[in-house]
């Protein structure tokens, strides 16, 4: 950030009085410019058993598989974020059964929440972001061809809680150092 979006003067990276660490803030009007985590929400669609994946057709991770999810919209909920996400990738129709799981990325300043979904009919198609759309048996899970560990750890828990049918909301932290 170079310029202030309320004035157009100079930014600087600096503490701002009140504050404990560096902010963008205008040399001229003194408008801090908080930059924060983004929010990154997707569904966990199941139906007869198989859950739903979609092959990326963008970057980054292009080609792997992942559960449907992007970035929130200003003035949506994470859950109707969650929802959309799934028809715009998916083209499926879900039907949420609650939050299931929680992941904090400091390193790349994100937070991923996915919701445990029902399809509500075997109906789904290739969104514009997505080049294939399947249900995979939790054997058939292409376990070495998944584009996130959010998305590896999600479906872990799923299979994993699925035996004993309960789903506790899970938050971890995925923390990697950077260099």
């Amino acid at each position: 950030m170079n310029f202030c979006s309320a004035c157009g003067g100079p930014i600087v990276r600096r503490v701002p009085p009140g504050d404990n660490r560096e902010r963008f803030v205008c040399q001229r009007c003194e408008t801090v410019h908080y930059i924060n985590p983004k929010i990154v929400t997707g569904c966990l669609p199941v139906y007869d058993g198989a859950v739903l994946l979609c092959r990326r057709g963008i970057e980054p991770r292009k080609g792997l598989w992942t559960l449907p999810a992007g970035f929130l919209e200003l003035g949506e909920t994470t859950l109707a974020g969650a929802l959309r996400e799934t028809r715009e990738e998916a083209c499926a129709t879900v039907d949420p059964l609650g939050l299931y799981t929680v992941f904090n990325l400091p390193h790349i300043s994100q937070v991923y929440l996915f919701y445990r979904a029902r399809l509500s009919e075997d109906a789904f198609s290739p969104g514009e972001e997505t080049t294939d759309v399947r249900l995979f048996d939790e054997q058939d899970i292409p376990w070495d061809d998944l584009a996130f560990p959010v998305v590896t750890n999600t479906l872990r828990h799923y299979f994993s809680d699925r035996v004993s049918g309960d789903f506790p909301v899970r938050v971890e932290d995925i923390v990697i150092q950077r260099r």
